[in-house]
């Protein structure tokens, strides 16, 4: 990345950087939250869990003010989100970048113009720069030599790699991944896995996760976070989850894993 492009500050590892406080959030008469508490500290792979339906990527999606919560407070790195105008949340989001479930990549243009466009939309630098960039983040998830495909192309777990390395362009301190393994043969899982882990050690990233694949859980996770009866109702290590009180905590974690290891068997 050229020097002329400022980094902020990114501050000491474990402090909190993004927190939910007291946020409700219905659509209609469906009630997503009522009441959800949850901080993000630095340095961390946080992974939310919970059944279908629980809200679990409408939690992301406010944190980058794609959603608007109906009350309570979502702050990241000491900042409002919530009463931000769109110019506001485009400083949030070169901190904090999302990888969308289907990827979101535009059929119509090629790999290196994918990755180029939230550098274009910042601003990030000069067309020789950011095609430097495009170079070295296709080499960071495993994907050199095409930058001139097209998306239509390339196999699921392809894109989701392109897509990766769209997101990690900006040079995000947060990395929110909403199912990144979600379609994807076992083979890839891994993949993809692998992928989190490195870049959470080479890039010193924050990670998010929302995923309902206990293989991801099991691999990638400091800490997880349950959806369950509309708020955050349990914290801690995927072991701890294993040996809970909350029944539903340890049937769902133990029930994903007997899946895979019979899948695996």
């Amino acid at each position: 990345m050229s020097d002329t492009v400022p980094k902020p500050a990114r501050g000491e590892p474990g402090e909190v950087i993004l927190r939910f406080s007291d946020v409700h959030k219905a659509f209609g008469k469906n009630v997503v939250y009522r009441g959800l508490d949850l901080e993000i500290r630095r340095g961390e792979t946080l992974t939310i869990i919970g059944g279908s339906g629980t809200g679990k990527s409408v939690c992301l999606k406010m944190l980058i003010g794609l959603l608007r919560p109906d009350s309570g407070s979502i702050t990241a790195f000491g900042q409002e989100v919530t009463s931000m105008k769109e110019r506001e949340l485009l400083e949030v989001r070169k901190r904090v970048a999302m990888l969308f479930q289907g990827g979101a990549l535009f059929d119509s243009m090629t790999v290196a113009d994918n990755i180029k466009y939230p550098l274009r939309e910042h601003n990030w630098g000069t067309e020789e720069q950011m095609e430097a960039r495009v170079h070295e983040v296709l080499d960071l998830v495993d994907m050199p030599g095409i930058d001139q495909r097209k998306p239509s192309e390339l196999s699921g777990g392809m894109k989701k790699r392109v897509a990766l390395a769209r997101t990690i362009a900006v040079e995000p301190e947060v990395i929110l991944y909403d199912e990144p393994t979600t379609g994807l043969d076992p083979i890839t899982i891994r993949r993809i896995n692998g992928l989190i882990l490195r870049l959470q050690e080479r890039l010193g990233v924050t990670s998010v996760v929302v995923t309902h694949d206990m293989d991801t859980v099991f691999t990638v996770t400091d800490r997880l976070a349950l959806v369950y009866d509309k708020r955050i109702a349990f914290t801690g290590a995927p072991e701890e989850a294993e040996h809970s009180e909350m029944r539903f905590l340890r049937e769902f974690v133990k029930g994903g894993k007997g899946v895979l290891e019979e899948d695996l068997g």
